[in-house]
């Protein structure tokens, strides 16, 4: 089998998600609000793939071809096939977003409209061009042989012909940016009764181009949008002040090349030509669109007071086994526990950093921060911790993508208020998330640990499905020590193996090979017929040699169940290859995130859950850590959890090899499942047992 039947392309099945997610703004059942997010987190989600794989593929293309096969890669096809995949979604988009949002908002008496009605209306957008937008606006001409404006990433604009008032009138051409970044998006009218009228603030500006432009007949204004490359190609294999040069490649992310460049397909063609030829455009920066660049912006779409409109509140739940009114210490002590996110509260984990901070008998704490929050609670109770005379040891990743500035915010305070702050080191990105807290006990130190699936972000905790162990187990909470210890190292020589981890599963150490050593055990067992089976929940699956190791496992007779939320390059079903591996994807109100690894181990299942996907990033460049779960009961939590994912046939998409993302339908009587509303209920039960 050639490379290319074996392997989904990474780009194309990334796209492949990305049409999941838009399937949700489809689907009716979604409540109307709802449907409006999931177009405002494709049209994010498109914007950062631009930025980022899109430009290193351009990258790419620029490699000589005997130098792309060596990689593995023919970058102009892999172009050419985004391009039409994007185009068919965006035309899919486009449809969603006209046929059906607008026209509901408008049975539910809410109107977008592209210009004023009344004349109340009217003297309100007047009224607010000239105070609020008027002042912010700063007009440029366009001239053939003049320096080009720079066009801000992301930024919207208008692209402006003008014409002289004179019997023979002269074309003139002006930039307008639109300041979407310091007003409002969408902009609410005074209206009559219950009915509702909102203008994007691109119709308010165009509607006032006239008195922009008093000198001027204005012919036409069309919307464009410009992306740039948002890697900052940082060698960080070399000498030299990694930290500094982060800092230093921030601020040229901002004047990237250009990757996207974005127009009103109704734009005549004689701007567009002269647009490309001004800014340096070529025909495959260019992608054509409709009226409004920015459907991210739909975030903040207003919502006059429906709360039908969208998913009734849920609130996070207490934890059964956690009395919030006793020491977490000493719950810990007697039995581990485990979280589950967003369904439980993220407050037990700012509740055990407080206690931390005030038991006199906890001398320190190490935590690993790879996002976290603007206003981080996380990192508030650090300081206040530091306050109170604890030492704290933070490892920050100031490499996590887009979250650079808020990092180094963080770290500064937290160096400022003496804690012991490390960064990055070269070559790696540190992922796993793991805290531990050692606090004296008897004349002994006892070290308690928190390892989970996500970060310490008690935002993201609300949005994002993960799963959190809380254990003093000796062998776990010793091989997290280490794990810290080969950070303060400040090099990782995983070659050397200068760590041994028994317990936990660390990258760039055995978590590669125990994962593959797991797998193999799965073959020798369905050679010796015993029981023989993988359930593996991931955000991504990508690396090549896992995926030849599931292949193996599959003509050996081990059934694979997989969910996978994003890339997945496995091709499943193929008859006498892959047909033991059965796949599926959830896409839903929560963003499905947790990473658990199941192997029936004989009889005797291993589970682990992690913070690294099956990606080549993961398990080789970066510092992972995934953790088993030894007690029974916590096994048949994970069990009874990951058993609803599977059996869901209401927000499951099937992964086939066609890529065709069907939705799974429940078949004769079976009821319904869906997954993340059946595992609150079941949390639920548990806490009212």
């Amino acid at each position: 089998m050639q490379e290319e039947e074996r392997f989904f392309d990474r780009e194309l099945s990334w796209l492949s998600f990305n049409g999941r997610v838009l399937q949700e703004a489809k689907d009716p059942s979604v409540p109307l609000y709802e449907r409006i997010k999931f177009l405002a987190i494709y049209s994010s989600n498109l914007d950062e793939f631009f930025r980022v794989r899109v430009a290193s593929l351009r990258g790419l293309k620029a490699l000589k071809k005997k130098k792309q096969k060596k990689l593995g890669i023919d970058a102009k096809e892999v172009l050419s096939e985004i391009h039409a995949m994007v185009e068919e979604q965006q035309n899919a988009f486009g449809k969603i977003y006209r046929r059906e949002i607008l026209p509901l908002l408008g049975a539910c008496g809410i109107h977008l409209i592209e210009k004023p009605i009344s004349s109340e209306q009217e003297k309100f957008v007047a009224t607010y061009f000239q105070e609020n937008v008027r002042p912010l606006l700063a007009p440029v001409f366009l001239h053939r042989h003049e320096p080009a404006p720079f066009l801000q990433n992301k930024a919207l604009y208008f692209a402006i012909a003008l014409l002289t008032r004179e019997k023979q009138p002269l074309e003139h051409h002006a930039l307008v940016e639109i300041p979407s970044g310091e007003l409002p998006r969408f902009v609410m009218l005074p209206s009559e009764g219950r009915e509702v009228a909102i203008m994007f603030l691109d119709d308010i500006i165009r509607e006032s181009l006239p008195e922009l432009f008093p000198e001027y007949e204005v012919a036409y204004a069309h919307s464009i949008k410009l992306t740039r490359d948002a890697e900052l190609y940082i060698d960080d294999e070399f000498s030299g002040d990694l930290i500094e040069k982060i800092k230093k490649g921030l601020g040229k992310r901002k004047t990237g090349a250009p990757c996207r460049f974005l127009f009103d397909s109704d734009m005549p063609r004689n701007m567009l030509h002269l647009l490309m030829e001004i800014l340096l455009l070529d025909e495959e920066d260019i992608v054509p669109g409709g009226r409004y660049h920015n459907y991210n912006d739909f975030f903040s779409f207003p919502n006059p007071g429906y709360e039908t409109l969208a998913y009734l509140p849920q609130p996070p739940l207490a934890h059964p086994e956690l009395n919030l009114a006793r020491s977490f210490f000493e719950q810990i002590s007697e039995k581990d526990v485990l979280l589950h996110f967003p369904y439980q509260t993220y407050d037990i984990v700012l509740k055990l950093l407080a206690e931390a901070t005030l038991d006199q008998n906890v001398e320190e704490i190490f935590i690993t921060l790879y996002r976290v929050n603007s206003t981080s609670e996380v990192v508030a109770e650090l300081l206040r911790a530091l306050e109170n005379g604890k030492k704290v040891t933070v490892f920050v990743e100031v490499k996590a993508r887009f979250d650079e500035e808020t990092n180094f915010y963080w770290a500064d305070a937290l160096k400022c208020a003496g804690a012991r702050v490390l960064f990055s080191m070269p070559g790696w990105k540190v992922h796993a998330k793991v805290c531990l807290i050692t606090r004296r006990e008897e004349g002994n130190v006892q070290r308690y640990a928190y390892l989970a699936t996500g970060n310490f972000n008690e935002k993201t905790a609300r949005i994002y499905t993960d799963h959190a162990l809380l254990t003093k187990h000796d062998g776990i909470t010793a091989d997290a020590a280490k794990t810290f210890d080969a950070l303060l190292k400040g090099e990782l020589y995983p070659d050397k193996d200068d760590f041994h981890f028994e317990h936990l599963l660390v990258a760039p150490y055995n978590l590669r090979s125990r994962f593959l050593s797991l797998i193999q055990n799965e073959i020798e067992n369905a050679k010796l017929g015993k029981p023989a089976y993988m359930i593996l929940k991931m955000n991504s699956l990508e690396d090549s040699e896992m995926i030849e190791a599931l292949y193996a496992a599959s003509q050996a007779g081990v059934k694979i169940r997989l969910i996978v939320r994003g890339i997945f390059r496995l091709i499943p079903g193929i008859e006498g290859f892959s047909d033991n591996i059965e796949a599926q994807s959830i896409i839903d109100r929560f963003l499905e995130h947790g990473r658990i690894y199941i192997f029936a181990n004989g009889g005797d299942e291993k589970i682990f859950a992690a913070s690294a996907d099956w990606m080549t990033r993961n398990l080789s460049r970066r510092v992972e850590v995934a953790f088993p779960i030894y007690d029974e009961r916590l096994k048949m939590e994970i069990r009874d959890i990951v058993n609803l994912q599977l059996a869901d046939n209401q927000k499951t998409r099937i992964l086939d090899a066609e890529q065709q993302n069907k939705y799974r339908k429940p078949k004769g009587d079976e009821p319904k499942v869906r997954a993340q509303t059946d595992i609150y209920r079941y949390l639920k039960e548990k806490l009212e047992d």
